[in-house]
């Protein structure tokens, strides 16, 4: 028994030192964007309105929605609700499958219009434009990346749930699990404003 706690112990702490340089990597970008914004506020604004408010208000429901789903997975694996625990990580994976469709579409009409990096209509359109859009496809093409990983991970989990690998007794792996996503949907919450919502 001793044995095994210190292994969750240390999976739960490597999980935290992973997620701590997430958010070093995330904050870089946030420190890049906060310094661009000082430089070309009423530009940014400008480029701002040139987002789909909608998609991104959808995403940002199906985001809170989803971590909704995965805590509600931890509490039904630990009362050994394993069909419960299964069925809530589908939904999560079903949610994140769903943003990552959103983006596809919200993508595919900017480009559509010629808003995508290296572009020569948002290269007319001026620096502070082009800054603002090449910011906002690395960071979230980035975010989209780990949603991807994120939704992959749960995948594997839920499979060793159904293999009774993951259980009422051990269940880390969940654990970590959801505290990854949860990051995740904690990195769209600061995204969302910050690229949709400027005044």
């Amino acid at each position: 028994m001793s044995i095994e706690h210190r292994d969750d112990t240390g999976a739960r702490f490597g999980m935290w030192l992973f997620l701590y340089t997430e958010v070093i990597l995330f904050s870089g970008l946030f420190i890049l964007y906060a310094v661009a914004l000082a430089k070309y506020p009423d530009q940014f604004a400008e480029a701002s309105h040139k987002l789909n408010i909608y998609f991104g208000t959808i995403n940002t429901i199906v985001l809170l929605t989803s971590s909704l789903t995965i805590a509600l997975a931890i509490t039904a694996i630990q009362r050994n609700k394993i069909k419960q625990t299964l069925t809530l990580c589908i939904i999560t994976i079903v949610l994140a499958v769903v943003f990552l469709i959103n983006k596809y579409f919200e993508w595919a009409a900017e480009i559509g219009h010629g808003i995508y990096p290296g572009s020569d209509y948002l290269a007319e359109l001026g620096p502070g434009i082009t800054a603002f859009f090449n910011l906002y496809y690395f960071t979230a093409g980035l975010h989209g990346v780990h949603i991807l990983i994120g939704g992959t991970l749960i995948a594997v989990v839920a499979a060793m749930i159904a293999k009774g690998k993951v259980t009422s007794d051990r269940y880390t792996l969940l654990e970590n699990s959801a505290l990854y996503w949860h990051l995740v949907d904690l990195v769209w919450i600061f995204l969302f404003p910050l690229y949709y919502l400027i005044l």
